[in-house]
């Protein structure tokens, strides 16, 4: 089974690890409870403090979608991480 996640953490609470930990207990939960094999999420190209958090737990890079998001005006690539419990 697969499933996508996001999150959003407000800026004051930035740089605290909350992100991280969050989504690695959401991951273990997915993985240990809930019998999902994938999780992705899709990232716009600039978050580059948001592909950290993933790569720290594990999250590997599997495509860069060009040109593919519009966000104020603006047309950005979108990025895909993901992780498996294989």
């Amino acid at each position: 089974m697969n499933a996508e996640i996001g999150y959003w953490i407000g800026e004051q609470y930035w740089r605290n690890g909350y992100a991280t930990e969050a989504v690695k207990q959401l991951v273990a939960l997915a993985f240990n409870q809930l019998g999902i094999n994938r999780i992705y999420v899709d990232i716009f190209e600039y978050n580059v403090a948001s592909m950290r958090v993933l790569e720290k737990i594990g999250f590997e890079k599997e495509a860069i979608i060009k040109l593919s998001v519009i966000k104020e005006g603006r047309i950005f690539n979108e990025y895909i991480y993901s992780i498996m419990n294989i």
